[in-house]
């Protein structure tokens, strides 16, 4: 510690049981700014420090929950202009473990804007998580805030990947397997240049081609299988078999917690998802799980005739993981990796994020031993202490 500055602004985390996410056991850890300074046994504090202790036997610390998939500044409309989902606030995502978030529009790119979506991954940064974006729409071309992916990644910091783009879906623009590939080496290529992950999110829908595109391009071309973030893949049994062979080739495999049995009956539940994936010899690394967070849910007849909406919620997140371990018989040290470690290192954040290691962020969740959330901390801040939120956004306590 004789690198830390003594006027840092410091906390320590003392005795709770880290899962970073490999088992570290009961340990201290010591903050300083937003950054994690130390790990160990009774970390010592310099009587000159000016230090906040928290106690917390008993207790269990993972990662701040990265959400790969949010629509932050709402989405839906498929029935109306009523249907619109309302924008992401602060203490809906801090209240349910999530610290970084991955941004997107959906549907409709036309009065949902990406300047938009980049100002509102901004606000909530200034407010206390980390927020990133992709660029783009369900529609190819797709929109922009340059002019060009490849641009965007470029130039923009958000800016991490494109999507969500939208195949096997009655809603997407219906784009040509030449139109993805280009789609592709474009966020590539715009990805090595900025050293970021460039990966495509790809919304797949109830379209019975399913993966075929996506197969196809790893098949005919020189992009690899690892270029693209395919999710919603636990939405109907035939994508869902088809998934299993994608994970199979080594590709990722994306699960949708707000997409259950109740809100779609063909639907698998996430984490009987993720537990069948496993059981298929998939390599738990190869698997994410996002919420579709403030996303709509839209029901349509076979005709293709809207019947119903329900909304994407990131609470989702925290109930899947609690199955996956009470219900599913999954260490709680593998099923953490599917929502902090393997997400960071998709998204080229690792090992900023994803980890609870010496110069990772200090995002933390502080879980019972029943899996429920007591504390939240996003960069050395805590925002939810005793399962409720005590940071709130600019406009959270308006009305």
């Amino acid at each position: 510690m004789q690198d830390i500055h003594k006027d840092s602004i410091f906390k320590v985390l003392r005795n709770v049981h880290i899962l970073g996410p490999e088992d570290l056991g009961k340990q201290d850890i010591l903050v300083a700014e937003e950054k994690i300074v130390a790990i160990g046994p009774h970390i010592e504090i310099p009587s000159d420090w000016e230090c906040e202790e928290f106690f917390l036997e008993g207790y269990i610390l993972v990662p701040g929950f990265i959400d790969s998939h949010v629509h932050i500044i709402g989405g839906g409309g498929e029935g109306g202009f009523s249907t619109r989902t309302p924008e992401v606030t602060l203490s809906t995502a801090t209240r349910a473990g999530v610290t970084t978030i991955v941004g997107c529009l959906g549907t409709d790119g036309t009065t949902r804007h990406m300047t938009s979506l980049l100002a509102k991954a901004r606000g909530l940064e200034e407010e206390g998580i980390t927020t990133y974006i992709y660029t783009g729409a369900y529609e190819i071309p797709t929109p922009t805030i340059t002019g060009s992916v490849r641009s965007d990644l470029i130039l923009i910091d958000k800016v991490i990947g494109a999507g969500e783009i939208a195949i096997s879906d009655h809603r997407s623009a219906q784009p040509t397997q030449l139109e993805i590939q280009k789609l592709a080496a474009e966020a590539r290529v715009g990805g090595m240049l900025s050293g970021k992950a460039g990966i495509i999110n790809v919304h797949v829908g109830d379209g019975k081609a399913g993966l075929e595109i996506l197969f196809n391009i790893v098949k005919e071309t020189e992009i690899p299988i690892t270029q693209f973030l395919p999710t919603h893949l636990n939405r109907n049994p035939w994508l869902f078999k088809q998934a299993i062979e994608w994970g199979k080739h080594g590709g990722f495999i994306d699960i949708t917690s707000s997409v259950v049995p109740r809100g779609s009956s063909k639907a698998i539940k996430p984490s009987r998802a993720i537990r069948e994936i496993l059981d298929a010899g998939v390599e738990i690394s190869n698997i994410t799980m996002s919420s579709d967070g403030n996303g709509s849910i839209p029901r349509f007849d076979e005709n293709g005739n809207f019947i119903g909406l329900g909304v994407g919620n990131e609470d989702s997140l925290l109930e899947e993981l609690r199955d996956l371990v009470l219900e599913e018989g999954i260490r709680l040290s593998d099923a953490i990796q599917i929502i902090t470690s393997n997400v960071a290192k998709v998204l080229k954040l690792w090992p900023r994020k994803g980890c609870i290691k010496v110069g990772s962020d200090a995002d933390f969740v502080v879980l019972t031993p029943d899996i429920e959330i007591y504390q939240v901390w996003a960069r050395g801040r805590m925002m939810v202490n005793e399962g409720e939120p005590i940071v709130f956004g600019t406009f959270e306590n308006e009305y």
